[in-house]
């Protein structure tokens, strides 16, 4: 073989390499993982030892109603922006985060909304959460705690009586004792005490709970037996300094 035809053969030989090496770049480039389709779908709710309000199939339903449901999609086609706000809005679900995994499959992460103080009157009833937010009475929200009965309005609920349902579950003794109140005004409001023929009490409104209760508390340490024995029907703790029994 002559130096020449040598030379053309190994262009030749460097040319195919060459070739093949963009072949497989423009291979590779067709077949990136964003233009795969997404294979599954995966939640993980972070308080799902503690509570579980909804179910995986109720979330499918709900993307699918909305056209997200990403599963077969090409992953760049999917909004993760979109997902995470249709989760976020799912009236049990307090915040969401969606990415996509090196599978190919797409992780939803969220936390659930947490009841802090229950409504029930003649005409509706609903939970007020962490956030002070209005939330569903749904049946599988079963947490204990405090009800609010009576006239009560949403804004005096997500307010004065959220404040006091966060400090009672803080606070051992009365969280035990508190077994729910009565709004009959902002300026009417009762407590009733768990325990048989317990005196209700009045404690007028909301403000300055912490020093009224204080007062009762020193009260019933010190005249258990009367109360035991039904002398009171309501005990009176608007009062500076005072705890007025009514039989």
């Amino acid at each position: 073989m002559s130096n020449t035809a040598g030379v053309i053969w190994k262009c030749a030989g460097i040319g195919l390499t060459i070739g093949l090496m963009i072949g497989a770049v423009l291979w590779g480039w067709q077949m990136t993982p964003t233009s795969l389709p997404c294979v599954a779908l995966h939640y993980t709710i972070e308080d799902a030892e503690e509570r579980m309000y909804l179910t995986e199939t109720e979330l499918d339903r709900l993307l699918k109603t909305e056209d997200l449901y990403p599963v077969g999609r090409q992953v760049n086609s999917i909004s993760l922006h979109r997902i995470e706000h249709a989760v976020a809005h799912h009236p049990m679900v307090r915040s969401s985060e969606c990415f996509v995994t090196p599978r190919n499959e797409v992780e939803v992460h969220l936390t659930q909304r947490v009841p802090l103080l229950r409504v029930q009157t003649m005409g509706e009833s609903y939970i007020i959460d962490t956030d002070r937010r209005v939330m569903q009475a749904r049946a599988a929200v079963r947490d204990s705690v405090p009800v609010v009965t009576g006239t009560v309005g949403v804004h005096m609920a997500s307010h004065e009586l959220a404040d006091f349902a966060q400090w009672l579950q803080g606070n051992r003794y009365w969280r035990s004792r508190i077994r729910y109140l009565q709004v009959q005004s902002p300026n009417r409001v009762y407590l009733y005490l768990r325990g048989e023929e317990q005196p209700r009490v009045l404690i007028g409104t909301m403000g300055g709970y912490k020093e009224k209760l204080q007062k009762l508390r020193t009260f019933l340490d010190n005249s258990a037996e009367a109360t035991r024995d039904k002398q009171y029907y309501e005990l009176d703790i608007r009062f500076r300094g005072q705890v007025i029994g009514r039989k």
